[in-house]
Formats: C-alpha cells, sequence, structure tokens
C-alpha cells in the first residue's frame, strides 16, 4: 500500500476520515486502541506504535506526519544549502540535546531524510551505537545474562533463547516473530512500559504482554533489582546523578517509569556529548549528533578512515561512561551523488517524487498549449 492510494482511501481532500480507516482496520482484522470515549486513537505516536507491529500501517503513518510537519519554510537552510540550528544541548532533563523538530532536518517526517545530500566530492557517515540503551542498562545493572546477551550477534534473539522461548540454534530467519516480540518486549522495559502498552505495541492480549514481562523479571532479575534501586533512590534522596555530574532532581508528581530510564537515557548522553568532542579535537567534521548516533563529513578519499576514527571514539566514550565496557558501532555511508536514505521513508520519497514529475509534466504541457 503506498502513500498514494492511502490518500485515495483514508483522505477527503487533505481531511483524514476515521470512519474510512475504521473500516480498513476491520477489513485488515486490525484491533486499533481506542479512546476511553470509544473512537480510535489517531495520535501520532498510536501510529507509531502500530506501524512497527504492521507494516501496512507504515506509509499512512508518514503521510499524516508529513501533512501536519510539513513546513519546509521552517527549516533553517542557509545560502550555501546547509541546515544549522540550535540543538539546545541539556535541554532535556537526561542532557539529551533537544533540537526543534520543525528547524532540525531530523525533526520532521523520515522521508525528508532524503534531502540531506553531501556536496560534490566529499561523502557522509552515519554512525550509531547498536542497541545502545540495552548495552548501557545491561553494564549499569551489571546484569551479566543481559550482558551476554548484548555480547551475542543478536540481543534480541539470544533474550529469547535466555528465556526458553526459543531453541539454541535459533536464528532470526526461523523464529522471526518470537524475536521481534522479545525486541518489543526489551525496548519496553527500557521505557517502563506496563503490560496494557506493551500489548498494544504488540497486538495481542494483554496476557500474552504480561507473560513476557514475567520472562523479563526471570532473565534478567539483577536488571529488575538495579532498576528498583534507581527509583529508591531518587524518591528517598530526591536526585540522581550521572556518572559526569549531571543531576535530575526529583520533583513534586515524579513519574516512575522516567525515573527508571533516567540512568540509562541520560548516559547514552554522556557518551555521545564526549565522542563529539573527540572527534572535534581529531579534526573530524561532525555534521550532526541525532540521538545515539554521529553524522560526519568528509572529503571521499579519506570518509572511510574518518568514519573508521569516528567509530573508534564513539567506542571510545562508550568505555569511559560504562567503566570499560565498549558498546557496538554501524557504519552507513552516503557518497556524493547519493543521498541520505531511511529504509522508513523511502516509499514516501518515492511518491513525491513522482508526484513532483507528474506537476512538472502538467506544468509542460499547459505550457505548449498556450
Amino acid at each position: 500500500m503506498c502513500p498514494q492510494s492511502c490518500g485515495q482511501v483514508h483522505y477527503d481532500g487533505r481531511s483524514f476520515r476515521e470512519a474510512r480507516w475504521d473500516a480498513w482496520c476491520y477489513q485488515q482484522n486490525l484491533a486499533w486502541p481506542r479512546l476511553p470515549s470509544g473512537r480510535l486513537d489517531l495520535r501520532q505516536q498510536t501510529f507509531k506504535d502500530m506501524a512497527a507491529i504492521h507494516p501496512d500501517v507504515q506509509p499512512i503513518k508518514e503521510l499524516r506526519a508529513s501533512l501536519s510537519q510539513l513546513r519546509l519554510h521552517a527549516l533553517q537552510v542557509g545560502p550555501d544549502g546547509r541546515n544549522r540550528c540550535l540543538l539546545s544541548a541539556f535541554r532535556a532533563i537526561t542532557s539529551r540535546n533537544q533540537p526543534s523538530t520543525n528547524k532540525f532536518i531530523f525533526g520532521p517526517a523520515v522521508w525528508m531524510r532524503f534531502l540531506i545530500q553531501a556536496q560534490p566530492e566529499y561523502g557522509l557517515a552515519y554512525i550509531d551505537y547498536e542497541q545502545q540503551e540495552f548495552g548501557i542498562a545491561a553494564v549499569l545493572a551489571n546484569d551479566t545474562a543481559m550482558i551476554a546477551a548484548y555480547c551475542s550477534a543478536d540481543p534480541y534473539l539470544e533474550f529469547a533463547k535466555q528465556a526458553g522461548a526459543a531453541p539454541p540454534d535459533a536464528t532470526r530467519d526461523t523464529h522471526e516473530v518470537i524475536r521481534n516480540r522479545f525486541k518489543t518486549c526489551a525496548l519496553g522495559v527500557q521505557y517502563g512500559m506496563e503490560s496494557l502498552s506493551l500489548a498494544v505495541r504488540l497486538g495481542s492480549s494483554e496476557a500474552h504482554a504480561a507473560e513476557l514481562l514475567r520472562y523479563h523479571r526471570r532473565t534478567y532479575p539483577q536488571f529488575w533489582w538495579w532498576s528498583d534501586n534507581c527509583l529508591d533512590t531518587a524518591m528517598w534522596t530526591g536526585y540522581l546523578t550521572s556518572c559526569f555530574g549531571w543531576r535530575l532532581h526529583v520533583g513534586r508528581r515524579p513519574n516512575p517509569r522516567s525515573l527508571r530510564n533516567w540512568p540509562v537515557q541520560t548516559h547514552g548522553a554522556e557518551m555521545l556529548r564526549l565522542a563529539c568532542c573527540y572527534a572535534t579535537e581529531a579534526g573530524i567534521r561532525v555534521a550532526a549528533p541525532v540521538h545515539d548516533a554521529v553524522l560526519i563529513e568528509s572529503p571521499l578519499e579519506t570518509l572511510a578512515q574518518d568514519a573508521t576514527r569516528m567509530a573508534k571514539y564513539m567506542r571510545q566514550a562508550s568505555a569511559d561512561v560504562l567503566q570499560g565496557f565498549e558498546l557496538r558501532t554501524e557504519v552507513k555511508y552516503f557518497r556524493a551523488p547519493e543521498r541520505y536514505s531511511d529504509k522508513r521513508g523511502k516509499a514516501m520519497w518515492e511518491t513525491v517524487n513522482a508526484l513532483l514529475a507528474q506537476c512538472e509534466a502538467g506544468d509542460i504541457t499547459s505550457r505548449a498549449r498556450v
């Protein structure tokens, strides 16, 4: 289902029709979350959660996000074609950057990132930490089983094996469904997700989601002891502190889920800042820090070398934060004239370009008639 057909089926002009979406969900046997009033929950986060479970939802999610955020005039692009905006370092309570979602190119819908392109004779490298939050949580908690899972080829499949839900010889190809369910559970736990929210994200019953959470508690008891201790410490002392001294003060209305997740997020922020410092001091051109990744720019002849160095600095930074434990990194290259790409936004990007081509062809035809 392409975004263009989504618009034809679910939209009346530029207005999204809830009744049409409800009918489509019924036809697809898709149990869409509802509000207490009984109406469909049409929040963007809900579409994001459901798209992770049902790939057919992804195009309409992109389309809705694009229509609500399509304000390209807000992107801060200078005469040299570069996007520069305030990164708002330390703005989030975790100390992560929090740039404007309208002004920063990584803020709007994913397909707009295809606008990113290196200048001639240059290339871009996107280096990100692999399963950063899972690895940080495992090390901070000193959970040996969780650390072993991170060190395996696939932490989420290893989690399923450790829990006894997949055989020792299981692979991503043979047990993809189970692997994806345990991945969703592992990631949800980091944000304090409970059984009802997890069930929505999985598209399953609450009982099934609760069973997955029990698997996690049985498999990683040391992690849960540490997580409980973080919450107790925050509530008892009134604050939490990162390894480099960033402090969270507990307010009058604390959110237990946020307090549990804070150490993981703030230590992720610490290591990314440190990695950017190492890179800048070494002469690497950091184009943008992006949550758990860094986008760098280099001449084509030194791109691979600089990307290797950037990955080294990122691993070094993780070791500095995690008392010697190095997180893995992954590198993606985009050499001019190639554009930055992300598979989540590919269908929408291609649709937009096809529509633009049709518009241009129509303009040419009308001019020829005149």
